[in-house]
């Protein structure tokens, strides 16, 4: 009995945890639409992969949901593992958090993708060094403005937005715990993600040290009327 568990344990962890597995499951063209960052020179790769993802997400959640989103948990929950607050850390496939997010998500085919954006990213970037310099975790800034103000100085009168991450430098974990939003009670990160009614269609993107949390992941938004690719 031990060594068949052992073989399905195996077959188990090989399916969820090999990420060529997820890949797999789209085609090439679909990838390829998704990667909408790959020649912004002005990100690093796991900055590129975090609107890849979130692109994907959009693209077809029911899908991202069964493949990445699932690569994801099991990775997260081994590596949660070393530390003695596993039970707080890991992703827990019978919570509300994660039900609500298998439900939302199959909602969701077809959205319009997320594009780079040079302005916008300088602006993440600007935000990530003041909180890995100043040890601060939220959008406001030191100087007391607030995403709004930070983000509207590049797109004045346009619809904004911003999710915040800390503690992953990896663009899919942090992607999938911002469409989790364990804790936060309206979901907004998520639904910052999910967005089809404020028109948001460029992001910037910043994944900075943290004295903290080690990382930071800032993902800001704005909505650009009859965007031009």
């Amino acid at each position: 009995m031990k060594l068949i568990y052992l073989f399905l344990f195996s077959l188990f962890s090989l399916f969820f945890l090999n990420p060529a597995n997820a890949q797999s499951k789209w085609t090439e063209e679909e990838l390829n639409r998704a990667n909408t960052a790959k020649n912004a020179g002005y990100l690093s790769t796991e900055e590129k992969n975090i609107i890849f993802y979130m692109n994907l997400v959009r693209m077809d959640g029911d899908r991202f949901f069964k493949t990445y989103f699932q690569d994801f948990v099991q990775s997260h929950n081994l590596k949660m593992q070393a530390f003695r607050n596993y039970e707080d850390l890991k992703v827990d496939r019978q919570d509300k958090y994660y039900r609500g997010l298998e439900i939302d998500l199959k909602l969701i085919k077809g959205l319009p993708m997320f594009y780079p954006d040079e302005l916008l990213t300088y602006g993440a970037d600007q935000h990530g060094i003041e909180m890995n310099r100043y040890n601060l975790a939220g959008h406001g800034s030191k100087d007391g403005r607030n995403a709004q103000d930070r983000i509207g100085k590049y797109y004045p009168n346009r619809s904004l937005a911003e999710n915040l991450a800390f503690g992953f430098a990896k663009g899919l974990d942090n992607v999938c715990l911002l469409l989790l939003d364990k804790g936060v009670a309206d979901l907004g990160h998520r639904k910052n993600i999910l967005n089809n009614t404020l028109g948001l269609n460029i992001v910037g993107v910043s994944i900075q040290r943290h004295p903290t949390y080690r990382y930071s992941a800032t993902i800001d938004f704005a909505g650009i009327p009859n965007l031009k690719i």
